[in-house]
């Protein structure tokens, strides 16, 4: 009999907020896949939480994928966690996912802390639809997603690391207008979480004269009615990382 994979959300910031649900998974499953584990023995060793651990991150997933899925085939039962919130959001697990999906091994995901959500909500811009969009391109065709993102009636959500916060603010300024509203949250639930609201033009000068660090999400209007492009109920799902 086949074994099963969970797919269990870790907290971001805050230990407390792993649930009881996630660390009874983690306490009886046979093994854990760790994005890194010398991040999650932190975890781990706070909740009392002794199972076996083994690498699992975007650097090898492609071959650990299918030795995980044996395992699984043999009766195996795992679960997969990333350093900070939900597996397969912007970190490893999509793969090992679908690989399980399509030899017919059942896959659980817990609900559970991920970045985006809190970040959205507490932005104070529309959230009863939007566009998720993760991390950008760094170089290659991060100036035609910005293009196509230009006229998007939908709110729009990414992370960035702290060092290119300030030119990716000031892309966007560009991109979209430097009188377009955005927030900024970092270090979601941690002691330092901060949100900074603005137009971009704002944020740019705030980040200009203050050094950002930690975790980041950057949320940002949508284009105005006037201007912006007829979208249908499934519009947000065109982009490479969109999600509604």
């Amino acid at each position: 009999m086949a074994g099963k994979l969970y797919i269990v959300p870790t907290p971001v910031g805050n230990l407390g907020d792993m649930t009881p649900r996630a660390i009874e998974v983690l306490k009886t499953v046979d093994l854990i896949l760790a994005e890194d584990t010398r991040t999650s023995a932190v975890l781990l060793k706070h909740c009392g939480i002794s199972t076996p651990m083994r690498s699992h991150h975007k650097f090898n997933e492609h071959e650990a994928a299918s030795a995980v899925v044996g395992q699984l085939q043999g009766g195996a039962v795992m679960a997969l966690i990333s350093d900070a919130g939900t597996p397969g959001i912007s970190d490893p697990g999509f793969l090992l996912s679908r690989e399980c999906r399509r030899h017919g091994i059942e896959v659980e995901t817990l609900p559970g802390a991920t970045a985006f959500v809190p970040a959205l909500v507490n932005s104070g811009l529309p959230c009863d639809r939007f566009v998720f969009e993760g991390f950008l391109p760094q170089k290659k065709g991060r100036a035609t997603r910005l293009e196509e993102l230009k006229a998007m009636p939908l709110t729009m959500v990414f992370y960035e690391s702290p060092v290119r916060l300030l030119k990716t603010l000031q892309q966007f300024a560009e991109a979209f207008g430097p009188d377009r509203e955005a927030s900024v949250v970092r270090e979601i639930s941690k002691l330092h979480n901060t949100t900074h609201n603005g137009t971009l033009a704002e944020l740019v000068d705030y980040f200009t004269a203050t050094e950002p660090r930690g975790e980041i999400v950057i949320v940002v209007a949508g284009c105005p009615p006037a201007t912006a492009v007829k979208v249908d109920k499934y519009a947000a799902f065109k982009g490479k990382n969109a999600r509604v």
